[in-house]
């Protein structure tokens, strides 16, 4: 499956919002501060309700109310609010690419839920900038929508396939290319930040490399997604890559926390992003 058709597809298709893109040039430009942000975000009723939302929920875990724009980018930042933005608008370009061969309110579960994930990995890491990798566990599965939508066959037969792998072995397996792989181009023609696109771009299988912890961190969410549900533990999965266990470094009380903490709020951080 030609995955340079799908990135071209997928560009035509979709752009992002003005909001987006005046936001990311705003962080970019040093003379801005966040004032300026502030005036930008305000222009957008729904995004300046979806950032006082999430930075209100357990996904930024602040002790206090937020109560205007302004103190919410005080307290989580500038980046943050635009990787709200970015989730905002992810599920915009979801619904653009929706399909009948996927349960669309199923697919958005797992893919907040593997943001959640990430983002909670990243903490443990002490990885700056965490709401970064919330974002790319959302983005990470962009292209199954595209796949879906334009190749209904053989993501039926995709989806017909029941062995429990590695999600990106089986997606090589199937299309040549990973879900990521896939999302990680077609968010470079949207001019997303390199930060995002490279962890994407890099998820291959199997890996040509070591990966670098940003990597590691998003493969190991994909891969305890793939386990939710299904009884095992994750280094029992089959194909996985266990140098990611090695770099990541969790303990068993660390992945209990995690999973329990994404089953109680992934639910209601995707609700409040799709509300």
């Amino acid at each position: 499956m030609p995955i340079k058709r799908l990135v071209k597809y997928a560009s035509k298709s979709f752009t992002l919002p003005d909001t987006c893109l005046n936001l990311r040039a705003a962080l970019d430009d040093s003379t801005k501060d966040l004032a300026d942000i502030g005036k930008l975000i305000s222009v957008d009723p729904s995004l300046s309700a979806k950032i006082l939302k999430l930075a209100n929920s357990a996904l930024f875990r602040f002790p206090s109310q937020i109560e205007t724009v302004s103190k919410a980018l005080n307290v989580i930042g500038g980046e943050a609010a635009y990787n709200i933005s970015i989730a905002e608008t992810a599920n915009v370009a979801f619904k653009t690419f929706n399909s009948s061969a996927i349960d669309f309110a199923s697919y958005w579960q797992k893919a907040v839920m593997c943001g959640v994930i990430a983002k909670s990995i990243a903490q443990q890491k002490q990885s700056r900038g965490s709401e970064r990798f919330f974002v790319l566990g959302i983005l990470q599965g962009l292209s199954e929508l595209i796949v879906a939508s334009k190749h209904v066959e053989a993501y039926t037969k995709f989806q017909n396939d029941h062995e429990l792998i590695m999600p990106l072995a089986k997606q090589r397996k199937h299309f040549g290319f990973t879900f990521p792989e896939c999302s990680g181009f077609i968010i470079k023609e949207w001019n997303l930040p390199e930060s995002l696109v490279q962890p994407l771009q890099s998820l291959v299988h199997p890996s040509s490399k070591i990966m670098n912890l940003d990597e590691s961190i998003l493969y190991l969410a994909i891969a305890i997604c793939a386990c939710e549900g299904e009884h095992m533990e994750i280094e029992n999965l089959p194909l996985l890559n266990l140098q990611v266990l090695e770099t990541i470094g969790l303990s068993d009380e660390d992945y209990d926390m995690i999973i329990k903490y994404s089953r109680s709020e992934t639910s209601k951080i995707a609700n409040l992003i799709n509300s």
